[in-house]
């Protein structure tokens, strides 16, 4: 544990001090930025409560005219204001002050109910023991802790607990309990079992919460060191079917004849561990549509399951129906439609492709229109498709990672040879158009998709005389 005088930017705590106490207002710093610095764990923000009305709006205002930047924002319907500071390296420090309320949720709102309130109100509110620690910042009782639930005993003993009756506390906002999850997965605590039971018998008051809010705690357990940890208890306690039930479709076992095909759930969160775990010299944020194309990429399995008399359980084609099941995922959990997710899409729609050159022979034709259909996304293709190994065999995972080494190897070589990463056609539409005599239209799409095929089959090299060559050799047998 950490010592009152390695306060995390003392300076700027005691100097909030001082203009609070210019302004007669208590003032606290609370929450993740007192947890955080207790754990040793580095922090970009930190939360300040105040005593009175409207006081976490003045103090805001002063710090920023002391500190010379402007408000980063104002919510005067809650009582809240931000402010930026920028440090030395370029490192950007977010301070939000708020004054102490009291909060809760009606039966069918998604919006609180908030009124002013006192410090113990405010962290009888709080979610969580180890979110609920005070640090004062007066200069008569700086660095006092106010620690009511026991927090810093929860800290030591790894345990997310809530300040009060946990039904009451995942009442007041029932996104607590996503933040439960979410918590245990960074911090590697346990959830108390009294927390575990009303999660469970209060599953479904998740749905009163906006999918904006239930995806942002779905991001953030993404970015976790092992995000299985965070997906297995909102399965467990039977709020992922409220929010994601396109993913909890996958769990289960089915047998016919005696023969079960394995629980794609659990098998899809050992692959998004794996692919977490493989991609550690990266950055979370650099990662994060990389570990989403891992958790969704059996997600059209369910509806592909298809049991074949003396064959067995089959899938066939789950990877292009869970590609076009992505915008739909996209659109529930209000998550970009965009570039982001057509890069998912494309993992996704591709990540069966390296394991089917697995089991044939690896020919050229293969390789390029792979290389063509990845694009600059084939590294990232590949991560997903070694992290998609789970077997418990040694030797069968050895095996199969030789081929995928076999695989890549004949990708440089052909990459080398044929150029097909982004590829362009060498022949361009108006070049086809002047050299043919024809007009925009779908005879210019045909030329050109002619060339693209025998560039890929290996008919022709990747060059301009080439293609040239060959569009004017097949121009009478395509065109009318």
């Amino acid at each position: 544990m950490q010592h009152l005088n390695r306060l995390p930017h003392a300076n700027i705590l005691h100097r909030i001090g001082a203009l609070a106490d210019d302004l007669n207002v208590p003032v606290f710093m609370v929450g993740g930025g007192v947890r955080d610095w207790l754990l040793e764990r580095p922090t970009k923000d930190l939360d300040f409560v105040t005593i009175g009305a409207g006081s976490g709006i003045r103090l805001a205002q002063a710090v920023s005219e002391a500190f010379q930047v402007k408000m980063a924002h104002v919510h005067k319907n809650f009582g809240t204001a931000g402010v930026h500071l920028h440090l030395h390296g370029g490192h950007l420090l977010e301070l939000e002050f708020v004054g102490a309320r009291s909060e809760s949720y009606s039966r069918d709102s998604r919006k609180p109910i908030v009124e002013d309130g006192t410090l113990e109100e405010d962290q009888n509110r709080r979610d969580f023991t180890i979110n609920a620690l005070a640090i004062s910042l007066n200069r008569s009782s700086f660095g006092e802790f106010i620690d009511p639930f026991g927090g810093q005993k929860d800290l030591a003993e790894k345990i997310i607990r809530t300040p009060l009756d946990p039904e009451i506390t995942f009442s007041d906002d029932p996104l607590r309990m996503m933040r439960a999850a979410r918590f245990s997965a960074q911090l590697g605590f346990d959830i108390h079992s009294d927390a575990v039971a009303a999660m469970k018998k209060m599953a479904d008051r998740i749905r009163i919460i906006s999918m904006e809010r239930v995806t942002d705690e779905l991001q953030k357990i993404m970015v976790c060191p092992v995000p299985s940890v965070g997906f297995r208890i909102l399965f467990e306690t039977g709020i992922l079917s409220h929010v994601f039930p396109a993913l909890t479709a996958l769990a289960g076992v089915e047998n016919m004849e005696g023969n079960k095909h394995k629980d794609n759930f659990f098998h899809t969160l050992q692959v998004l561990d794996n692919l977490a775990a493989a991609v550690q010299d990266r950055t979370p944020e650099e990662t994060r549509w990389l570990r989403w194309a891992a958790l969704l990429h059996d997600i059209g399995k369910p509806k592909s399951k298809r049991y074949v008399q003396d064959l067995g359980w089959t899938f066939h084609g789950h990877e292009d129906r869970g590609g076009r099941m992505i915008p739909g995922i996209f659109k529930h959990l209000r998550m970009p439609v965009d570039e982001r997710m057509r890069y998912v899409q494309k993992l996704v729609s591709l990540h069966h492709r390296p394991v089917a050159l697995v089991d044939e022979i690896v020919t050229d034709s293969a390789v390029r229109r792979l290389l063509f259909d990845a694009g600059n996304d084939i590294e990232d293709l590949m991560t997903l498709v070694r992290a998609d190994i789970t077997t418990k065999n040694p030797k069968r995972a050895a095996r199969y990672l030789a081929h995928f080494d076999l695989v890549e190897e004949k990708m440089r070589m052909v990459e080398e040879k044929d150029r097909l990463r982004n590829f362009q056609p060498p022949v361009k539409g108006n070049e086809i158009m002047e050299a043919l005599g024809l007009k925009p239209g779908k005879e210019v799409g045909i030329i050109k998709k002619a060339i693209e095929e025998a560039i890929l089959e290996g008919r022709i090299p990747n060059e301009y005389e080439a293609a040239f060559t060959y569009m004017m050799s097949i121009k009478d047998d395509l065109l009318p």
